[in-house]
């Protein structure tokens, strides 16, 4: 076979998990919340928990979640999945119920709610996408915004001295004893891709055998808000954000 028959859209085999529906998503080109959403799909599928499964959908880029993800939903208030996500478990123990959110969802608004949840050690996973910006508001600075980083809000670069430090809020949850699972990954190449989906499974699995809360924090593109091709996004995130925000495991318990 040649590579032309490889690519002739007629010989590919596009596999698509029972989960996710067949919505067109509105997620600009590179934008790393589809395949996120794909694999929490995949992960539902494969642990056959369709009918058991409840997610937290965010106020972000990701609220329309719901509309791909053939899972029962509940929609939370800006900020406040942690606390809603808590009440949805504590009343059905016997489901897996994950919040979704982005750095502005989670390490901003709903600082406190997270902090709180995971100190109590709630059994839910919390999938957490973080570009260091706010993407779909216009691309102002977040806690999460690198230093010299550029935003509509920081146009010529955060600064310490003006906006403090750079909010690592994976490492921070990772200190609360209240967490049993918290790790940093990403989805930028396959290898990368691979390593996020057996976190994510962890994370479901981890939240029914009651020891906490599972974090896993997706270090992620805004092709949009940063203002650069989709190649050039996972560069630019190779070469900037995971120095600043390592992956990997932090806790393991």
């Amino acid at each position: 076979m040649t590579l032309n028959d490889i690519i002739d859209p007629k010989n590919l085999v596009y596999a698509k998990t029972k989960v996710m529906n067949d919505t067109p998503m509105h997620y600009c080109p590179g934008c790393s919340h589809s395949v996120v959403h794909k694999l929490i799909a995949e992960v539902i599928e494969e642990l056959d928990i369709q009918d058991k499964t409840i997610g937290i959908a965010p106020v972000g880029c990701a609220v329309f979640g719901y509309k791909y993800i053939d899972i029962d939903w509940q929609q939370a208030a800006h900020g406040r999945a942690p606390s809603l996500a808590t009440a949805v478990k504590r009343l059905l123990p016997d489901r897996y119920v994950f919040t979704y959110q982005g750095d502005g969802d989670l390490a901003a608004i709903g600082t406190a709610e997270t902090i709180h949840t995971c100190n109590r050690g709630e059994n839910i996973a919390i999938f957490f996408i973080n570009n260091g910006i706010y993407g779909m508001t216009g691309g102002q600075m977040a806690p999460t915004t690198l230093n010299g980083m550029k935003s509509t809000t920081s146009p010529s670069g955060r600064t310490v001295p003006l906006s403090g430090h750079p909010l690592d809020m994976t490492k921070l949850l990772a200190q609360l004893d209240g967490t049993c699972y918290v790790t940093r990954q990403s989805v930028h190449n396959i290898a990368n891709i691979r390593k996020t989906k057996k976190a994510i499974k962890k994370a479901l699995e981890n939240s029914m055998l009651d020891k906490g809360t599972s974090v896993v924090e997706i270090v992620s593109t805004c092709s949009a808000g940063w203002n650069m091709t989709p190649a050039d996004s996972n560069n630019w995130m190779e070469q900037n954000m995971i120095p600043a925000y390592p992956l990997g495991d932090m806790k393991d318990i």
